[in-house]
């Protein structure tokens, strides 16, 4: 929320902090509503504004060392060597300030480790630098920091509730179009009713945690190589004991309006394929709006008028989601499947995107390991095979029961595998889909393949060639080098859409 035109200045009674902070960081501050931070060269020293704000009171001494306190508990472990210690700001016999000194504290300050400013992810988004693998380590990130939280006791439905009638407010004393606001807060309170029981479903089922309750881009950075989040929201835990996918959802949201929906798919099919968690599907139009509109009210205090409106009409239509549809698609190893499902993926279905489910993912996953993580043998036995398409079809029915796309990656060479994935659409569209292409652009695809979910090497392929499996009653699509694969199954679910 910094730059805004109605930024508090740093309060009179904090100028001298202020100044020797400067001095000790020989830098100016970058400042936000709530904090002022002072980046030198081997420290970062955070202060807490002594403001009172309509979601915050830092004007008591005690409650900015609370609150730094905190903010320290919350991140450190998150973010190893980020985050140092809370320091007073002490006053001596003369009157003169120093950190950590023998007198009186004055005001409390957080240090931190300096991170370089084109580490932000926001700032790497901005620059068009978020790839796959880095994509695919914030996915990873969120998940581990997800795993290490806590279940906490709340009741969610009034929770989302009092957010739902906090944005309202807050979105109509920023100026928003009252009709607009209006609308929208109506159809979130009927959506949320219709959401009420799948929300204490998930807070039983222990999905309800202590949330990092503020993920976005700019709150995670690179640390070590590696995505971490930080600054996770400590002045209100009314603010931050909510489902982990409404925490997920803030940051799918600020890569569908920043990056692009590719990014934003491409995120939550990591953290689906790393968590399992196929549920928090059902949520994610609710959550996704509410993160919108937060967005909108912010963007109309902090003087951002220009995404004011991007992000009002976003918080509508994630409402308001397209149907769902579900894709088989299956085919030899090396046929391209996965890079096909990932293409097809952002245009299908409510935002981000359509859940792929990935046979080989979903292996990995059993076994508690990363996707990239080699098997043994043993993980590839029948009846392996036979838990993995049961639970691929168990979770493509879920998926398509919340409202959502799916795109089922897999061989599908037994006719009871597919026919699992069929019945799973219910009621959805179906499309099944057959890659083909000959064995030596096969072999040598498979031979080049690093860093992939798939164990299969060559040998592998040519004895499930040799089985002649062909399409059925699914669509045969050709996807040699010279083809082209996704343009044409475009074209055959575009086709159907309009029968």
């Amino acid at each position: 929320m910094a730059g805004g035109q109605d930024l508090p200045l740093i309060p009179a009674e904090q100028a001298a902090t202020a100044a020797l902070l400067g001095r000790l960081a020989g830098a100016a501050p970058i400042e936000t509503h709530i904090s002022a931070v002072f980046v030198g060269a081997e420290t970062v020293f955070k202060l807490k504004k002594a403001v009172r704000l309509p979601f915050v009171d830092f004007t008591s001494l005690a409650e900015r060392e609370r609150t730094a306190r905190r903010e320290l508990e919350l991140n450190a472990p998150h973010a190893p060597g980020m985050y140092h210690d809370v320091v007073a700001v002490t006053r001596a016999g003369d009157g003169s300030l120093a950190l950590g000194g023998d007198g009186d504290a004055v005001d409390w300050v957080l240090r931190m480790a300096p991170v370089p400013a084109g580490d932000f992810l926001d700032c790497i988004a901005a620059e068009g630098r978020l790839d796959g693998a880095l994509l695919d380590g914030l996915a990873d990130a969120v998940a581990a920091m997800h795993g290490r939280l806590e279940p906490v006791e709340t009741d969610p439905v009034a929770g989302f509730a009092w957010l739902a009638a906090g944005n309202r407010e807050s979105a109509l004393t920023a100026g928003l179009d009252t009709a607009r606001v209006e609308a929208w807060f109506a159809a979130m309170t009927a959506a949320l009713a219709g959401l009420a029981p799948w929300l204490r479903e998930r807070q039983a089922a222990g999905f309800v945690r202590r949330i990092h309750g503020d993920l976005h881009l700019g709150n995670l950075c690179l640390w070590d190589g590696h995505p971490v989040p930080f600054d996770a929201l400590e002045f209100d835990e009314r603010m931050a004991r909510f489902d982990l996918g409404y925490d997920l959802a803030f940051l799918l949201m600020d890569l569908d309006q920043r990056a692009g929906r590719a990014a934003a798919n491409r995120v939550m099919n990591r953290y689906l394929a790393r968590t399992g968690d196929v549920a928090l599907l059902r949520g994610l139009p609710v959550f996704l709006s509410m993160r919108a509109m937060v967005r909108a009210h912010v963007a109309a205090r902090s003087g951002h008028a220009d995404e004011v409106e991007r992000y009002l009409a976003s918080a509508a239509a994630y409402l308001h989601p397209p149907g769902p549809v579900v894709l088989a698609i299956g085919g030899l190893q090396g046929t391209g499947k996965s890079t096909v499902a990932r293409a097809l993926a952002p245009g299908l279905g409510a935002a981000p995107g359509a859940a792929i489910l990935r046979s080989d993912e979903i292996r990995k996953f059993l076994h508690g390991v990363a996707p990239e993580d080699r098997l043994p043998p043993a993980a590839y036995r029948p009846k392996v095979g036979q838990k993995v398409f049961a639970l691929l079809a168990g979770q493509a029915a879920m998926a398509v029961a919340a409202g959502h796309a799916v795109i089922a990656d897999g061989m599908f060479f037994a006719p009871a595998q597919r026919t699992a994935i069929e019945a799973a659409a219910g009621r959805a569209p179906f499309h099944g889909f057959w890659l083909t292409a000959d064995l030596a652009e096969l072999e040598a695809r498979v031979a080049a393949r690093t860093g992939d979910a798939s164990d299969a090497g060559v040998e592998v392929l040519r004895r499930a060639a040799r089985a002649n499996v062909d399409a059925g009653s699914w669509h045969e699509v050709p996807a040699g080098n010279a083809d082209d694969p996704i343009g044409a199954i475009r074209l055959i679910v575009a086709a159907s859409a309009t029968i």
